[in-house]
């Protein structure tokens, strides 16, 4: 009897210290975990970014979590922000590795490889190459304004009616990074783009949901026929359509002339010869499925947040327009070098993006060794989750913090101001590589379009849900607009 209750007693004992806190010592606090699946229902999977926020207030601005039976560390706020992804950037530019996105891709190209030379020296190969963009003839400002003369096209046919300017942008932003690529442009109707377009979407809201965390969090489903080895399928097929464009485009090329990002790469390649190097075909075909999946979902919910916003706010669109006028009275089109006469115009952009967050937990960074933050201890290979939006409506940092107001980019002499908490493209070494690209494509289709419409809500469409769907990137709610021809013109 005596040793029956012992061992009753021993098993409780053993289940309790199962359900306690495994936090190493001195790790940053957070809920209690369940052994196996940790804190999973501790999170809402379709939307965690309410429960991020009360974790926040109840544990601090570095709290800790478990994905399945991993450690995480959650940030939070400016100051602890800015120690990790900046200060202590060294000890914090890792990627996660054992995870469902990292087996899809194999660590190939720039965003998710590891933090070392393979993914230094591509990511400097890029941002010069992107760079060298900027200039000269057929430059990214020529190319961002032939794709928004497509754009205009649409709205022209649709005056006085109501669209769905969804796929209308969605379609601009794809062109634009696939003339940079690969120097051609799909018509709206093309089955090639079509395909990617589909299969990176269907990616995208799989890797972000339930799927994807019990892929993560229990090793042994890896192999089952479950619903995430479509994520494989989808990924493959990008990978051929990519491959036969870069085989395609080998015929064409002239070597030391190139013409876009996957000429720059292949005369890369044939300069680097049969030395030992990082770069390779597959490593070109992963890293232009890394810069269009980047490049095109974050500019196009962008712009569909901002005519959200300026349709429901027409004193803004007005002020915006008034200011354009002025700026660009006599030129035929806008050039990037205006924004720097375009206060208001730079103020509403930033605004829409703070408030559109279209990244809210940027991509996951791991740490490369052991480190500290904010006093707590972190172990090497802690996976780090950046909370971008606790820094974009931090109190303090805005002067309205959670609404849309300009006036969060304006100082009292109505310059435009950039404050310190602005980072929707994260910050550091890991911030977004595309930034340049997508601050030029977000000023210059606003700026045209904004010059030649006005965009009205329309009559028939009751209130506007400015609710964001979640999502690796945050998504406008289908919307439809009424588009004028502005009667200045």
């Amino acid at each position: 009897m005596f040793v029956t209750v012992l061992l009753l007693w021993l098993c409780v004992w053993f289940i309790i210290l199962q359900f306690k806190s495994r936090r190493p010592r001195n790790f940053p606090p957070g809920p209690p975990a369940l052994p196996i699946l940790g804190n999973l229902f501790h999170l809402n999977l379709e939307n965690p970014l309410k429960d991020f926020e009360r974790l926040n207030k109840s544990y601090g601005n570095v709290y800790s979590l478990f994905i399945g039976p991993k450690p995480a560390v959650v940030i939070n706020g400016l100051k602890a922000m800015k120690e990790a992804i900046v200060i202590k950037a060294a000890d914090f530019s890792g990627r996660p590795q054992d995870s469902l996105v990292n087996d899809v891709v194999q660590t190939k190209g720039i965003v998710l490889a590891d933090y070392g030379s393979v993914w230094r020296d591509h990511r400097r190969f890029a941002l010069m190459t992107l760079r060298n963009f900027g200039l000269g003839k057929n430059s990214m400002e020529d190319r961002i304004h032939d794709e928004v003369q497509y754009t205009i096209k649409t709205l022209e046919t649709s005056i006085g009616k109501t669209l769905s300017p969804q796929v209308m942008f969605h379609n601009a932003a794809s062109n634009i990074i696939c003339q940079v690529l690969f120097g051609k442009r799909y018509e709206y109707d093309d089955e090639t783009i079509k395909t990617i377009v589909q299969c990176i979407m269907a990616n995208l809201k799989m890797i972000n949901g339930p799927w994807s965390m019990l892929y993560d969090s229990l090793p042994i489903i890896r192999t089952l026929p479950l619903p995430f080895r479509k994520v494989f399928k989808n990924y493959q097929t990008c990978e051929n359509i990519v491959r036969h464009t870069v085989n395609e485009d080998k015929k064409t090329r002239d070597p030391g002339e190139p013409r876009h990002f996957v000429d720059c790469y292949l005369d890369e390649l044939e300069k680097r010869g049969d030395q030992e190097t990082s770069f390779s075909e597959q490593q070109l075909i992963s890293t232009c499925l890394d810069l269009y999946g980047a490049g095109t979902d974050t500019t196009s919910n962008t712009v569909q947040t901002a005519f959200l916003y300026l349709m429901n706010y027409p004193h803004i669109q007005e002020r915006c327009q008034q200011e354009i006028d002025q700026v660009l009275e006599g030129k035929d089109r806008p050039s990037f070098e205006d924004r720097n006469n375009m206060p208001y115009m730079q103020a509403v952009i930033h605004e829409v993006q703070r408030i559109a967050n279209t990244v809210p937990l940027s991509v996951f960074h791991c740490t490369t060794r052991d480190t500290e933050l904010m006093g707590y201890s972190i172990p090497k290979g802690t996976m780090i989750i950046q909370n971008l939006t606790s820094v974009l409506r931090e109190e303090g940092q805005w002067k309205f913090p959670h609404e849309f107001n300009p006036e969060n980019f304006l100082n009292e002499k109505g310059e435009f101001v950039k404050p310190e908490a602005f980072m929707p493209f994260s910050a550091g070494p890991r911030m977004c590589l595309g930034e340049g690209l997508a601050r030029m494509e977000l000023f210059l289709i606003l700026v045209t379009l904004l010059r030649k419409f006005k965009f009205i809500w329309p009559e028939d469409a009751g209130e506007p849900d400015f609710t964001p769907v979640f999502g690796i990137t945050m998504t406008p709610k289908p919307y439809r607009m009424k588009v004028q021809l502005r009667s200045e013109q």
